[in-house]
């Protein structure tokens, strides 16, 4: 057996059917508890998007700032290229699968930044916290939340950000011709600026231009349908039917449209991945389950508008009756040319650079939490050997980006899928036992 073969058997074992079992009767479970306050509280999610940081003696970000950090990490290449690929596999149906999953995913997002709000731990550069925080003051499993970080860093910190470069070089590579040294050197030289500026200049860049990123693509989709809107009812009419079997084309598809719909939105929305819990925990509010909330609303915006935009591009013009061998990233390509004659792959690589970008800011935040949760109990005598590894992972990063841009990263994705599903297990397991305390905080709010 090679390497890449048991690095493929390794995830098929991690993300395999009982994970995806897990996913959704967590996201069911919690929806009931909650008596589904994703969808109770909505107005009050967009309120608190707006919330003004409130005054402690560490500095956080706003519940604004923290809430665009969370979703760079959840936009990304899978709203281009994830959302086509499921439609080419799984048909029409599979968008509807992906809504629904974002609807109890959103239970899911909610619970763990609530817990994570809870459980934050001071730092000199602001609060941090995540998973690792309250499985170890939660569940007093520190041996498990050590693990945790760890695998965090390196599937987050270093495998997935190889990827993310590589398919912006990929990109840019295929459509202005600019050599793939340079476009990785270019992120490289972008990273640098942000993250040396630590948390607060991530965030203000976050919250400056994930909002633009997010709105330019819904933008040019609008564009692009309202071209085509006399086919608009019958993009729904065909996802409705795809999604339970009864359209005459994709009729047989139905267990793919599940299964693709599922899997794409689980790894587009990142609820229960852990991610988002570590940036909620960075956000200075004055009680939990704000937080909660406002990140419940970030998975709506991730799959309910940036994926469904791309879903009815694709859908309204036709572009995936195309034979394309695989390169489903043409499905999008192809239904922004129909308007804007040969720009698709134009806009397509700059929309996926933006998203890529911010993904990787999102992903070094989370490795650089992780950090500082594993020498947070050495207190000031450590302070000096965590600047000193931070800085060796941050050369880490530099050189996986780099090199990301210039070799062919498959089995660095799946190595890094490998490390985001061991985080998935151990989180989701350790949101359902801490459960209660989450909804204590939900009923606090609620008085």
């Amino acid at each position: 057996m090679t390497f890449e073969q048991l690095v493929d058997a390794v995830n098929a074992v991690v993300w395999s059917p009982a994970l995806i079992i897990l996913l959704i009767g967590a996201g069911l479970y919690f929806s009931i508890r909650t008596r589904f306050v994703q969808l109770r509280k909505l107005p009050l999610m967009v309120r608190l998007l707006f919330a003004p940081k409130t005054v402690e003696k560490t500095d956080g970000v706003s519940s604004f700032q923290a809430f665009c950090l969370a979703l760079s990490g959840r936009v990304g290449t899978g709203n281009i290229v994830g959302v086509a690929t499921a439609i080419a596999i799984g048909g029409p149906g599979a968008v509807f699968w992906m809504w629904i999953i974002a609807f109890i995913g959103a239970s899911t997002a909610f619970m763990e930044s609530t817990l994570a709000q809870m459980y934050k731990f001071p730092h000199a550069k602001g609060w941090r916290g995540g998973p690792y925080s309250y499985i170890e003051k939660g569940l007093g499993q520190r041996w498990l939340a050590i693990l945790f970080a760890i695998l965090t860093i390196i599937g987050y910190g270093v495998l997935l950000a190889t990827v993310q470069s590589n398919g912006v070089a990929s990109a840019f590579e295929n459509s202005f011709a600019i050599p793939s040294f340079w476009s990785g050197a270019g992120i490289v030289a972008l990273l640098v600026l942000v993250t040396v500026g630590g948390l607060r200049r991530i965030a203000r860049v976050a919250s400056v231009v994930t909002p633009f990123m997010a709105l330019a693509y819904i933008l040019m989709a609008l564009i692009v349908i309202c071209a085509h809107i006399e086919n608009v009812p019958g993009a729904f009419g065909l996802i409705f039917r795809s999604a339970f079997g009864s359209d005459p084309v994709f009729g047989g598809m139905v267990g793919s449209a599940i299964a693709m719909g599922v899997k794409r939105g689980l790894f587009s929305n990142e609820a229960g991945q852990g991610g988002g819990a570590i940036v909620s925990a960075s956000a200075s509010v004055d009680q939990s389950a704000k937080q909660g909330l406002v990140q419940a609303f970030s998975v709506y915006i991730d799959t309910l508008l940036v994926c469904t935009a791309t879903a009815l591009m694709i859908l309204c013009t036709g572009s995936y009756c195309q034979d394309l061998g695989g390169n489903y990233v043409a499905y999008t390509q192809g239904a922004i040319d129909t308007v804007f004659r040969g720009w698709g792959s134009h806009f397509v690589a700059v929309a996926l650079a933006f998203f890529a970008f911010t993904t990787l800011m999102a992903y070094y935040f989370y490795a650089e939490s992780s950090l500082s949760y594993l020498f947070e109990t050495g207190g000031r005598k450590h302070a000096r050997a965590e600047r000193t590894v931070l800085w060796l992972y941050r050369g880490l990063l530099f050189a996986a980006v780099l090199g990301g841009a210039c070799t062919q990263s498959g089995t660095a994705w799946t190595l890094g899928d490998i490390g985001v599903g061991l985080t998935t297990w151990i989180n989701v397991i350790a949101l359902l036992i801490l459960c209660p305390k989450a909804l204590a905080a939900l009923r606090e709010l609620e008085k």
